[in-house]
């Protein structure tokens, strides 16, 4: 495990890690969040929590566990009057960056106010680190719970759960950090692997991220998301044969056949208006070669 120094007060770690937490109207979740994070095995240098306009009691819930934790840290934004997810996230994640106060840490971290975990989820995240000194960003596997069972939200191995997404800082820096754009939880993995590290989301018992909202539902309503998320593949660069295949995957997911049938229509529509693309050819030649790789593998029963 990286190096640490202790914690006085209750005998736990501090790891050189800061965690940033966007956070918009999360009263009804955000306790769940923090209750994890106060009951780690292992602590960061501080966590920012970047209110960005609420209009409910997230920041007076914040504020409370802040007097009793002295690495939980609440900084406000102006309200810009509505979500805008993917975009509006990384912009007040950008925000908390220049927030920070130590400036010697070695990790990062952005969280969602709306997940929970377990006591030795960062633990085990350092564990990760420490076994492979490519490994640029990590995370378990992110489920919800649906009708008393636990339903995983499925990404593929090398992916990293963009609801808490920790990355080695060198790693975080050398790609540019995120991009303002509904993708950007793919568009930095891909950049991670084109310049030569890896990624990883991995099963763990004690691992397992629970997402409390249903993923894509946080604008409006989840059919919005799905076109959205369309219009986001588009913009990242996706292959029209993955595009096609992934829309065709997630049709197995809520909203069941017609969520699929939304990315791809999404996705299609911006096609039709030649919607911009992340302008950044080498990034899409690269991500088109993985991508075919994928298909290619898939029809010939190979395993990643």
């Amino acid at each position: 495990m990286p190096s640490s120094t202790p914690l006085s007060e209750n005998a736990t770690k501090v790891v050189p890690l800061v965690i940033i937490a966007p956070v918009r109207d999360e009263a009804d979740l955000i306790k769940l969040t923090l209750d994890s994070m106060v009951a780690q095995t292992v602590k960061p240098l501080e966590w920012i929590i970047v209110d960005d306009g609420s209009q409910d009691g997230t920041a007076d819930i914040v504020r409370a566990y802040a007097e009793k934790h002295d690495f939980i840290r609440l900084v406000q934004r102006p309200d810009r009057g509505f979500r805008k997810v993917g975009g509006g996230v990384v912009a007040a994640f950008k925000f908390g960056i220049t927030q920070i106060l130590h400036q010697e840490y070695e990790y990062i971290a952005k969280l969602d106010g709306d997940m929970s975990f377990g006591s030795r989820y960062l633990e085990l995240m350092y564990e990760k680190f420490a076994q492979n000194p490519k490994l640029a960003a990590v995370s378990g596997k992110v489920f919800r719970e649906e009708e008393g069972r636990h339903v995983e939200e499925i990404i593929i191995d090398e992916h990293v759960a963009g609801q808490f997404k920790l990355y080695r800082r060198v790693a975080f820096e050398e790609i540019g950090g995120f991009v303002e754009e509904v993708l950007w939880d793919g568009i930095d993995v891909h950049t991670a692997r084109m310049k030569g590290w890896t990624t990883l989301s991995f099963y763990h018992p004690d691992a397992v991220l629970m997402h409390h909202r249903l993923m894509g539902s946080s604008d409006k309503n989840v059919y919005r998301g799905r076109l959205r998320w369309g219009r986001g593949i588009w913009f990242m660069g996706y292959h029209p044969l993955y595009a096609l295949a992934s829309g065709i995957f997630r049709m197995r997911e809520k909203p069941f056949i017609i969520g699929g049938l939304l990315i791809i229509a999404g996705y299609l529509g911006a096609v039709l208006k030649r919607a911009p693309r992340y302008d950044n050819p080498e990034f899409r030649q690269h991500l088109h070669r993985w991508q075919l790789g994928q298909i290619k593998n898939l029809l010939l029963g190979r395993k990643n």
